[in-house]
């Protein structure tokens, strides 16, 4: 895959990016009747952050650039040798399954595009649609045959296409005097990602069949998603905080599975510097569940097959900044780092995200 983020995957341009962060942004916002501030939208990371007057359209556009590079199990960092010298492969007992995992994936970028519109048909509702495109690839090492810690060879995938789209609904429950405003999320992720995504592999007696890609490079959750949120934020002057909790709830099965419930609590503070410009900080948690059951399809030695080294615990950090301009535009930029995971099984880790928006309201 192609990116024009891929630079960031160094460290010394990620400690660029972040001073660039600091200083300026990338997130653009009108409402005909709202204040032009910069300060007036969360970080450009947050979703569903604020509601609208009635009558008001929003179009927004967003894209994320992840990158992942080494694999965790629980909280500790584990090599490529060690684990397909100690992890057993719980496909054992399956023609041609070794008991050890025998592949390894070394490394992951994911661009998402993200294309948004919001209308508020009534002064206390706001409507809310989402689309994702996305484009990812996985780097692997694959170890010869069924023991030991000799190389054969590297092999990337991809997978790129349509993702899940969301329809939510945006209540105020809450305006008040002090500035503090609060509202509430209710919808659903509709499946219209492809779960079937295949691509050539290197086995490790040496044959490249394309089978079906494992759960990470598979485009959506294949099931109708329910999804709740709540979201408090309060200007006082120049600045504004806010928190919000999102969860992701999964109904059903397919293909024999369905992903973990998802569930996010974030915090951030930004400041004003300028009535078009303000920076941020934010720390974000998130909790992913296991897989529950397994897609009969998917069946190989490493680690991404294996339904229970899926989700965990990860706690960022993140800067970001948002400015104005012509009164009816807002861009906004955000990096957000890991600082604590706990991954349910070998897992490949978040090094780095970077998000960057558009929006505009009239």
């Amino acid at each position: 895959m192609t990116s024009f983020l891929k630079p960031f995957a160094h460290a010394k341009a990620m400690a660029c990016c972040a001073i660039f962060c600091a200083s300026f942004s990338l997130t653009f916002s009108t409402y005909v009747s709202a204040s032009d501030r910069a300060i007036d939208h969360a970080p450009i990371g947050v979703m569903a952050d604020h509601t609208h007057d009635r009558g008001e359209w929003m179009l927004s556009y967003r894209v994320m650039q992840m990158q992942m590079q080494g694999s965790r199990d629980e909280t500790n960092s584990i090599s490529p040798e060690e684990t397909v010298t100690s992890v057993a492969n719980p496909f054992l007992g399956q023609p041609g399954q070794p008991a050890t995992l025998r592949v390894v994936p070394t490394e992951m970028s994911m661009t998402m595009h993200m294309l948004g519109v919001m209308y508020a048909p009534l002064e206390s509702l706001t409507l809310m649609a989402m689309l994702n495109v996305i484009d990812q690839e996985m780097d692997h090492l694959t170890f010869a045959g069924g023991m030991g810690t000799t190389d054969l060879g590297t092999f990337t995938t991809g997978s790129d296409g349509l993702g899940d789209a969301r329809l939510s609904a945006l209540a105020r429950l809450g305006n008040w005097d002090n500035g503090g405003r609060l509202h509430s999320l209710f919808g659903v992720s509709i499946p219209t990602g492809d779960i079937e995504q295949t691509d050539q592999i290197l086995t490790p007696m040496g044959s490249t069949p394309s089978p079906r890609l494992p759960y990470p490079m598979q485009l959506g959750s294949g099931t109708w998603d329910l999804l709740a949120g709540l979201t408090y934020v309060r200007d006082v002057d120049r600045m504004s905080y806010g928190g919000q909790w999102q969860s992701t709830f999964r109904l059903g099965s397919n293909e024999g599975y369905r992903l973990g419930n998802e569930h996010k609590i974030t915090a951030w503070y930004a400041r004003s510097f300028a009535e078009t410009l303000s920076v941020s900080a934010r720390l974000a948690y998130s909790n992913r569940r296991k897989i529950k059951g397994a897609d009969p399809a998917i069946v190989a030695p490493v680690q991404t097959a294996d339904p229970d080294n899926q989700g965990g615990d990860v706690l960022e950090v993140g800067i970001g900044a948002n400015t104005v301009f012509a009164h009816r535009h807002r861009v906004g930029l955000e990096l957000m780092l890991p600082v604590y995971r706990n991954l349910n099984g070998p897992q490949l880790e978040t090094d780095w995200s970077l998000s960057v928006g558009y929006q505009l309201a009239f």
